[in-house]
């Protein structure tokens, strides 16, 4: 594709808002009445605390189902999205650029003093519109730091079964785009079926809702993760059984250390006492978990995050570096997350983390790292 067929495909249409409208429509609909787990997120600086429906998974199925449906009938086009891919990026580019903008001037407008929308502002406009100044803004009753991060989970996997649906109507179907398929499947499943465990991360806690969070939901995690099904569509790639069985492997001590790690967090936080692999969780100064999965690295969580990442990139061989840009920019993401949460955590716990980190060394890949 030539730069300018590329910059003509980048030009949003109607039918493209259309669709994303169509998608955000159905999210705020279905996460307001379908049936879910109500969590209580953590306890705010104000004493307050948010409660999240986590009806996820619940949501998700009943729009593939419906999406299936449609297509059978024949009123819509499994293909549409592969087709309208870099229209569809650009027109929700400029959608999280106003959401941004947006959100920054109706913070600069609150006048609540509350945890949750009170308003943080730095004197500098970039930093306050990357970061954003507001922790937990809210439209129409709905917490969009967490409708954003379902819909650009939600919205990576309707990517992923487009390219799917385009790879099989080509007839160019392949084994590495059955793994590749079967592996962002199970880990947006697991990712749903867990939702709550979401309530419990920095993400949420933490960081208010600017560009950086509303671009890296709905932009980044949907168009970016699914590089590599747009990239086997255009290249054959054949695996031996062995490479199909070791990148399987991958992915599955990816997943068991990610989905491991990260529960046991969750669960502490939950239940301070609750039985680590068996035995009495350790805990230093009441309140940081050194066990388990966090005995052995302090972001063990990230390891696994990282072997995830490259289970979805190794189906498309080695010839070429462009499916591995998601696991290099997750590295280097990850590692810069990792230096920013252990700055905080120094200075939140003090001694109490200086002694975590004499007890674990290991920041994320023991004896490496």
């Amino acid at each position: 594709m030539d730069l300018a067929a590329l910059l003509h495909a980048l030009i949003p249409s109607w039918s493209s808002v259309v669709l994303l409208g169509t998608f955000f429509a159905y999210l705020a609909i279905a996460g307001s009445i379908l049936p879910g787990k109500v969590i209580p997120g953590a306890v705010l600086p104000d004493g307050c605390r948010l409660y999240y429906r986590c009806n996820g998974l619940v949501s998700l199925l009943l729009l593939v189902a419906l999406l299936g449906l449609g297509a059978w009938m024949g009123f819509i086009r499994p293909t549409k999205i592969a087709e309208r891919g870099l229209e569809l990026l650009s027109t929700t580019f400029i959608f999280s650029t106003l959401v941004t903008l947006v959100l920054y001037a109706a913070g600069c407008n609150s006048g609540s003093k509350s945890s949750s929308l009170k308003p943080h502002l730095s004197g500098n406009l970039i930093h306050d519109l990357w970061f954003g100044i507001q922790l937990n803004p809210q439209f129409i009753g709905i917490d969009l730091k967490f409708f954003f991060v379902r819909g650009g989970m939600m919205g990576w996997l309707l990517i992923n079964l487009s390219v799917l649906a385009r790879s099989v109507q080509d007839g160019n179907l392949s084994l590495s785009m059955i793994l590749y398929q079967l592996f962002c499947v199970l880990y947006i499943l697991d990712y749903f079926v867990y939702e709550e465990y979401m309530t419990s991360t920095w993400d949420i806690i933490a960081e208010r809702l600017g560009f950086m969070l509303v671009f890296g939901d709905l932009v980044w995690i949907p168009f970016t993760f699914s590089i590599q099904g747009w990239w086997l569509l255009r290249n054959n790639v054949e695996l031996t059984t062995i490479v199909a069985i070791a990148n399987c492997c991958v992915f599955l001590i990816g997943y068991m250390v990610f989905r491991g790690a990260n529960k046991q967090k969750h669960v502490f936080k939950r239940n301070p006492k609750a039985l680590i692999w068996g035995h009495p969780p350790k805990v230093i100064g009441g309140k940081l978990l050194a066990s388990g999965y966090w005995g052995i690295a302090r972001h063990c969580n990230y390891l696994g995050d990282l072997l995830l990442a490259l289970s979805f990139s190794l189906p498309c061989g080695l010839s070429s570096p462009v499916p591995y840009f998601y696991p290099i920019y997750l590295l280097i993401l990850l590692i810069w997350r990792e230096r920013r949460d252990e700055a905080r955590c120094a200075e939140k716990y003090r001694e109490i983390w200086a002694e975590y980190c004499r007890l674990v060394p290991w920041r994320i890949l023991p004896y490496i790292y």
